[in-house]
């Protein structure tokens, strides 16, 4: 038995986890095989529904709409989730492989044999919404980070790169590093989905089950399989299915920073009166105002856009719901609407510094993170220049 296909027996029912590189060719092959040599009752892949939709339907980003998006507050998630597809596509481009290949050969193989499937991964907002909410100031910015450098990376992989990908030892270094890099996002992708897939996997119909999932997740779906089938773990997945309401103290850090503005403009009404708290009021606006300019400015944002950035930073400082990218971001969509060729590559564009500029979706996003980052830069070098006013 190959290394990548795990058997095991759990109280009469037996499991077939078959481990894939998303974007290998071989896989697709393997998976193929097995489920047409194994004739399961049921099949599990790991898609969740939205997933699903995108594989069946390539057109879905011309349904897209930009300014909903950003009204929403999914600026960041929306940029996230293109930038890892993106980055997928274009490894699988280079082994001549489709990324969710293996998974949408399970589906069709499984309909030819009348095989009933479910889709047992956990939707990506979710998981993407919970890597974010884990993280502090810190985690989000190494995220970020790693994120835009995966982006307009080069690296190429050849196919025995792929393959070896599906290796356990090099997807336990893998891991290991994930781990040590970003320890709350490590267990937001890799712990919370081996434990989802498992689940939904062991709660399938019949007694024979072929699950199809990528290698990374084959030891963490396999313990937790043994753990359910031994009753360590329970079937309620309530607990990692949602993304946690913010706790009182971060609702209450989140109002601490407008409420800090706002308490130096009235220390300095108190010490110097009213034309020192004039003057710190100006220095906030320029320094706040200013930087999200700048950043929209460094986005190529429409003349209009960086206006909106400059006069709703201090809007957006003040109101913890509200982000100064919203403001930018609609302006700039909404003078230069969105076009359908836009839309036609935008996963696509996304892959290259020159796309993000060139598509009208993409770039909106840019200025919407740009901006957003100068307001929030702004906002730090203007804190301790208010202090400083008051102790001259």
């Amino acid at each position: 038995m190959k290394q990548t296909v795990k058997k095991i027996e759990l109280n009469g029912r037996e499991f077939i986890l078959v481990g894939t590189a998303h974007i290998s060719s071989e896989s697709v092959e393997e998976v193929a095989q097995v489920i047409t040599e194994e004739k399961p009752d049921h099949v599990c892949v790991e898609l969740d529904d939205g997933r699903l939709q995108a594989l069946k339907n390539a057109k879905g980003w011309q349904e897209l709409d930009v300014s909903k998006v950003l009204r929403e507050g999914k600026g960041f998630l929306l940029l996230a989730n293109l930038i890892l597809s993106s980055f997928q596509k274009r490894m699988g481009t280079d082994t001549g492989s489709k990324p969710g290949e293996e998974m949408r050969k399970a589906l069709e193989v499984s309909e030819a044999a009348g095989i009933p499937t479910t889709m047992a991964d956990r939707p990506i907002q979710v998981t993407l919404q919970r890597a974010w909410s884990q993280n502090g100031i810190w985690g989000k910015s190494k995220l970020m980070a790693s994120l835009i450098s995966s982006a307009f990376s080069t690296e190429t992989l050849s196919p025995e790169e792929v393959e070896s990908m599906k290796d356990q030892g090099a997807m336990d270094a893998m891991m290991d590093e994930l781990a040590e890099y970003l320890p709350a996002v490590k267990t937001v992708l890799i712990d919370e989905r081996d434990r989802y897939l498992a689940t939904k996997i062991f709660t399938a119909p019949g007694k024979k089950v072929v699950a199809v999932l990528g290698a990374g997740h084959l030891p963490g779906t396999e313990k937790m399989l043994n753990d359910l089938s031994s009753e360590k773990l329970d079937t309620d997945l309530s607990s990692i299915s949602s993304v946690p309401p913010k706790k009182l103290g971060s609702k209450i850090l989140g109002w601490l920073f407008p409420a800090s503005i706002l308490g130096l403009l009235i220390a300095g009404f108190f010490t110097g009166g009213a034309l020192t708290s004039l003057d710190m009021l100006i220095r906030w606006l320029l320094w706040n105002g200013s930087l999200a300019a700048v950043g929209t400015i460094v986005a190529l944002g429409h003349p209009l856009a960086i206006i909106a950035a400059f006069l709703g930073a201090p809007f957006a400082t003040l109101n913890p719901f509200i982000g100064v990218g919203m403001f930018s971001g609609l302006v700039q969509a909404w003078v230069k609407k969105p076009r359908v060729l836009d839309m036609q590559n935008l996963n696509t564009d996304v892959g290259s510094f020159r796309g993000f500029y060139r598509n009208r979706i993409a770039h909106v996003l840019l200025i919407f993170f740009l901006s957003s980052l100068g307001g929030a830069i702004g906002n730090f070098i203007a804190v301790p220049a208010l202090v400083g006013s008051l102790v001259r």
